[in-house]
């Protein structure tokens, strides 16, 4: 294992036509993580398990670069001379939802977990926020947001309510169909519920939930929109923006730092989001991309999709030669995970899981990078590789990862 201690040193200053990418397969954990148990996901193992229930994944690039290596997966086999650096990193940040394991994965860590609601919202919650909207609210229960839209939507018909739900994760969910109550009001509603939700209910996220449709055929749309809490510290996108590094994102990591540090170009899926992806490597002259695949999580990990979620992984590693050819001598590309979503368990929620690391680039010396104890060595190895001083938290790999020059 490797420390997690606080470093603060400079391993190259000529940086100015490097580039980095962090890839994040929402949702993909390979297993246990020391306190899993405590978290109420024993057993959980979300692409082992995937494998095991389908009789093995065929990941023959993702093989070939190591994942096999770091984790036990069923069809994707040892590679005996891996293309890239793998190994596991264990999660410490208190929680296990996206905003804490982007945050762990950018430097930044939390002692206390973000509030959960397992009884819904209390009622000085409710009341303040239907006040400051003008709308009553309905359902205000843990839900699957399918079956929640299912249960009220009629009643949102007649009435104009709110659907307000949450999930085991900290967030305050809103849905709204887009023909009667307009998307604009429905943003705004999710601004004021951010602003209202402050410490003691200062949760992570509050998520857009628009759908359009009619009885028995009711469908989310692709306007969701995350609200998150402001990062509580400095995180890697704020060191890049102060050292002058240009940082783009695709998928929604922007509104999990709050639009701190980040822009992003918001993606409908999992082929949008590489494409964007492939785009910035085929253009982006330097700089940093934070880039997240939610369908993994989103579309199979919350409906327990197996199949679903077992198609995700294979056909992302038959577009992965066509990021990887695009990538230049000056590139690190890091792929991994901001927790689990084990469709093959009775829960819908996040798991709290180690996640796989494969990193690869022409400079990458293949090998075991080992169990990393903590998320956050992979921002610190990305600021040492862009010539920054880290004091945030992490070690960083990067001796360990190139080739002797």
């Amino acid at each position: 294992m490797v420390a997690a201690d606080s470093v603060s040193r400079t391993i190259d200053t000529d940086v100015g036509s490097r580039r980095a990418l962090l890839l994040i397969l929402d949702g993909v954990g390979c297993g246990a993580a020391p306190d899993t148990d405590a978290y109420g996901d024993t057993g959980s193992d979300t692409i082992g398990n995937v494998a095991r229930a389908v009789g093995g994944l065929d990941l023959p690039t993702l093989q070939r670069l190591g994942l096999g290596n770091a984790t036990s997966i069923e069809g994707v086999g040892l590679a005996p001379h891996p293309v890239g650096a793998y190994g596991v990193l264990l999660p410490q940040s208190a929680g296990k939802d996206s905003t804490t394991g982007h945050w762990e994965l950018a430097g930044l860590h939390l002692e206390r977990a973000f509030p959960t609601y397992p009884h819904g919202f209390p009622p000085e919650v409710i009341d303040a926020f239907s006040r400051a909207t003008g709308r009553s609210v309905i359902a205000n229960s843990v839900a699957s947001g399918t079956a929640v839209i299912a249960d009220f939507a009629e009643e949102q018909r007649r009435t104009g309510a709110w659907i307000v739900y949450t999930s085991a994760d900290s967030v305050f969910q809103i849905a709204a169909h887009e023909e009667w109550i307009p998307l604009e009001e429905l943003y705004r509603a999710c601004e004021i519920a951010r602003e209202q939700l402050v410490a003691p209910h200062d949760v992570s996220r509050v998520i857009a939930r628009p759908f359009v449709g009619d009885a028995g055929a009711w469908t989310r749309t692709a306007n969701r929109r995350d609200y998150s809490i402001l990062p509580p510290g400095l995180t890697l996108l704020d060191v890049l923006e102060q050292a002058g590094v240009p940082r783009a994102g695709v998928g929604k990591v922007d509104d999990l730092f709050a639009g701190r540090g980040i822009t992003s170009q918001h993606t409908a899926n999992n082929a949008e989001g590489i494409e964007a992806i492939r785009h910035w490597l085929e253009t982006a002259p330097r700089g940093f991309c934070f880039a997240n695949l939610v369908d993994f999580d989103q579309l199979f990990g919350h409906r327990n999709d197996v199949r679903g979620f077992q198609g995700a992984l294979e056909a992302f590693d038959r577009a992965l030669p066509s990021l990887l050819s695009a990538l230049r001598e000056d590139d690190l590309l890091f792929i991994t995970a901001d927790h689990g979503n084990d469709p093959t368990t009775a829960s819908t929620d996040h798991a709290r899981e180690r996640v796989p690391l494969v990193v690869v680039g022409a400079r990458v010396r293949g090998g075991s990078l080992g169990a990393r104890d903590t998320f956050s060595d992979v921002g610190a190895t990305i600021a040492e590789w862009f010539g920054q001083s880290w004091r945030g938290r992490g070690v960083s790999f990067l001796p360990e990862l190139l080739v002797a020059s």
